[in-house]
C-alpha cells in the first residue's frame, strides 16, 4: 500500500462534496480503463454522506449503467427489514440513481448467516470467472475497485468486531457472525483479505462519536497496543481517509 491520503475537513458537509468529486473521478477513470466500476458500499451514515452524488452535475454526468454495486456486510434480514443495509442504500442512494437493477447484489434472503454468507462468497466467485469482477493476481481474491467504507465509534469496519475472531480470517471471502454486539446478532461480512484486495478503499469517518479511535488509528501512538481492527485496513492500492473536524477533534 501507498501512504494513506488524509483529507482533513472542517464539517461532514465538506466531506461529502470532497467525497463526491473523489468518486466521480474514480468512476470516470475505472469504466474508461475497464468499461464497469465495481463499488463496494456500507452501511451506517456512510449512504447519507454519498447524497452529492445524486445531485448536479453528478447525477447527470456519471455513467451509472456501468456501475457494479456491492455491500460490505450486511444483516440477514428481509432486505425491506429497517436493519438492512441494503434497504438503506437503496432508499438513500440506489433509488435515485439509474444504476440497472441487474447490476445490484444484494445477499440472498431466507438463508442462515452462514448460508447466506457462502452464497454471497460463491456469487463473488462466479463473477471473477466470467471476468465481471477483476482479480487480484497477489492474493487471488476478487479485486473491487472501490470501497466505501465507515468505522464504529470502537473502530471496527464492516461486521469485523475487535474481540472476534473473524477479523484474522485468511482464506474465506466472506464470512459470518451470529453474535454482533450491535443488533442484529446475525451478520455477514467480507474478510480482510478480500477488503485489503481492492484497488481503491475509502475510510469516511465523521462525527464525534469516532475521535477516540481516530486518535489510536492516526495518532502519534498508532502502533502501540493491540490494533483495532481499522488499523487492518492496508489496500494493494490506495487508501484515502475523508475527515471531519469533530472525528479528528483529538488529534494534536
Amino acid at each position: 500500500m501507498t501512504q494513506p491520503i488524509i483529507h482533513k475537513l472542517e464539517a461532514e458537509s465538506h466531506v461529502a462534496v470532497a467525497l463526491a468529486s473523489y468518486i466521480a473521478d474514480l468512476s470516470a477513470k475505472f469504466i474508461a480503463a475497464n468499461g464497469s466500476f465495481s463499488v463496494v458500499l456500507s452501511g451506517g451514515t456512510l449512504v447519507d454522506t454519498l447524497r452529492k452524488l445524486v445531485e448536479p452535475p453528478y447525477v447527470s454526468s456519471i455513467d451509472w449503467s456501468k456501475w457494479l454495486i456491492f455491500f460490505l456486510d450486511e444483516r440477514v434480514v428481509p432486505l425491506d427489514h429497517p436493519d438492512s443495509n441494503y434497504k438503506l442504500a437503496y432508499d438513500g442512494f440506489l433509488s435515485k440513481v439509474p444504476i440497472p437493477e441487474s447490476n445490484i447484489y444484494p445477499i440472498k434472503e431466507k438463508l442462515s448467516a452462514e448460508e447466506a454468507a457462502d452464497e454471497y462468497e460463491q456469487r463473488l466467485k462466479h463473477l471473477v470467472a466470467n471476468g465481471t469482477l477483476k482479480k487480484s493476481p497477489t492474493t487471488g481474491f476478487a479485486k473491487f475497485d472501490l470501497m466505501l467504507v465507515g468505522m464504529g465509534p470502537d473502530g471496527h469496519v464492516a461486521s469485523l468486531f475487535c474481540w472476534h475472531f473473524q477479523r484474522f480470517e485468511k482464506t474465506k471471502w466472506v464470512t459470518f457472525i451470529t453474535d454482533s454486539p450491535k443488533p442484529p446478532p446475525p451478520r455477514i461480512t467480507f474478510t480482510f483479505p478480500l477488503i485489503n484486495s481492492a484497488s481503491e478503499i475509502a475510510m469516511v469517518v465523521t462525527g464525534e462519536d469516532a475521535a477516540d479511535a481516530i486518535k489510536v488509528v492516526l495518532g502519534e501512538h498508532a502502533s502501540y497496543g493491540y490494533p483495532l481492527p481499522v488499523q487492518k485496513v492496508s489496500p494493494e492500492g490506495n487508501l484515502t481517509w475523508f475527515l471531519d473536524s469533530e472525528a479528528t477533534s483529538e488529534l494534536k
